[in-house]
């Protein structure tokens, strides 16, 4: 049984379009679990619209939302993703080959990054060079519908209550705990974000994933984070 968990913040546009795609996949998604951050739009609203949704609140953060889902999902397998991800139509049939091998606690997708914005930008060709880490990495990002056996999810403590790059820690404790398979399928990523500030978003996928790995303590990068944004 898989567990979907969406953190959610002001996403009431594209909620309703991702919570329609997982419907589509079937019965083999046990649960979907919407967390809300406090979202001051139609977020919740929209969640509701849709029976197959369990509906939480959690403290805005991710790592906050996502843990909250964690702890009350009942399926075997955690399934994080964002609400500016799509997973492709054959999406579980990857999750279940992927935790086919015993030594494999965790996986992940490749990255397809597209504009869906519905306006023309010469920045266009450049997304994705964000994909291309997605290719290489032996750490998964957040960004790429992270799924994880749910026991060893827990026995690691979840996602670390850190402000930024909570998603690369999980990845390092669970490479403890055995393999992280990338497997041969994509997610869609919309390219909102860096087509919006594009100096910002290479800064955060790119820049500040580095200076981590260098030792640089999340809450200094918080600081950088805040000033750059």
């Amino acid at each position: 049984m898989i567990s979907v968990i969406l953190p959610v913040l002001n996403e009431e546009k594209r909620l309703g379009q991702r919570l329609s795609e997982l419907a589509a996949l079937g019965p083999d998604i046990g649960e979907v679990l919407v967390v809300d951050g406090g979202s001051t739009d139609a977020t919740v609203a929209r969640a509701r619209e849709y029976p197959e949704a369990t509906v939480l609140s959690a403290p805005r953060g991710r790592a906050s939302q996502m843990n909250a889902g964690a702890e009350a999902a009942r399926g075997d397998v955690l399934l994080f993703l964002h609400a500016d991800v799509a997973l492709p139509p054959d999406a579980l049939r990857h999750v279940r080959d992927a935790l086919e091998d015993p030594r494999v606690v965790a996986g992940a997708f490749k990255t397809w990054t597209v504009n869906d914005t519905g306006r023309r930008s010469w920045l266009g060709p450049l997304l994705h060079l964000a994909d291309l880490r997605s290719r290489y990495t032996r750490l998964p990002y957040g960004d790429q519908a992270l799924f994880i056996r749910t026991e060893v999810f827990r026995r690691v403590g979840g996602f670390p209550a850190q402000p930024l790059m909570e998603d690369l820690e999980l990845s390092r404790r669970l490479w403890r705990e055995g393999r992280i398979r990338t497997v041969e399928a994509c997610v869609t990523v919309s390219g909102r974000r860096f087509l919006a500030r594009p100096v910002f978003y290479f800064l955060a996928v790119n820049g500040f994933p580095l200076l981590y790995r260098l030792g640089v303590s999340p809450a200094t990068l918080l600081r950088v984070y805040t000033h750059v944004r």
